[in-house]
């Protein structure tokens, strides 16, 4: 089930994992291409608007596809200004400073993009729950692999209704708005 579209715009943008092994050559999810374009799209609406970008990067064990130094590791869409954020589990908020940089820019809602759905754009997104932060999450802006006979769509989706009714989902991510929000954290008023 879609829900209406947010209402008000969020703070911050957060990509989690959009690392090359995992949206170029082989172990890339399916439309990997398109999803990259869509985030792309949303980061370009976030930072023309002021908005916070961070991409988190996960730091896999040895032999990973995501193993800090490899190739595949390295983030895909970063551009100056956009916060940077490694981590080592699944919530990108556990063991990480992300929580205290949201805080002290006074982000209260944020959109979630990435990979992989059912694992760290879930787990980012139930670590933001948590803290009190509001979650919009847009079913083209994230995406995993088919899991044996389900299809990679029926995964993203069953792991966004898992997240239940506190998460603002939405069809696409051209639906949210971004605003910015200044250092000390005060809203930017256009």
């Amino acid at each position: 089930m879609v829900h209406a579209p947010p209402v008000g715009p969020v703070q911050a943008l957060i990509v989690v994992d959009v690392q090359r092994g995992l949206v170029a050559g082989p172990e890339a999810v399916p439309d990997a291409g398109g999803l990259v374009r869509r985030i792309s799209a949303a980061a370009a609406r976030a930072r023309r608007a002021g908005a916070l970008v961070v991409h988190l990067q996960n730091d896999g064990p040895p032999g990973a596809v995501d193993e800090p130094g490899g190739p595949g590791w390295e983030l895909f869409l970063p551009e100056p200004g956009d916060a940077i954020v490694r981590k080592t589990e699944d919530d990108g908020f556990r063991g990480t400073p992300l929580g205290e940089l949201l805080f002290t820019r006074g982000v209260w809602r944020l959109m979630i993009t990435g990979v992989l759905s059912e694992m760290c754009v879930s787990a980012t997104a139930r670590g933001a729950l948590d803290r009190g932060i509001g979650v919009v999450l847009p079913h083209d802006t994230h995406g995993t692999h088919p899991l044996g006979e389900i299809s990679s769509e029926a995964v993203a989706r069953v792991a966004e209704h898992a997240l239940g009714d506190q998460v603002e989902l939405v069809a696409a991510a051209e639906e949210v708005a971004f605003t910015g929000v200044r250092a000390d954290g005060s809203p930017i008023r256009a």
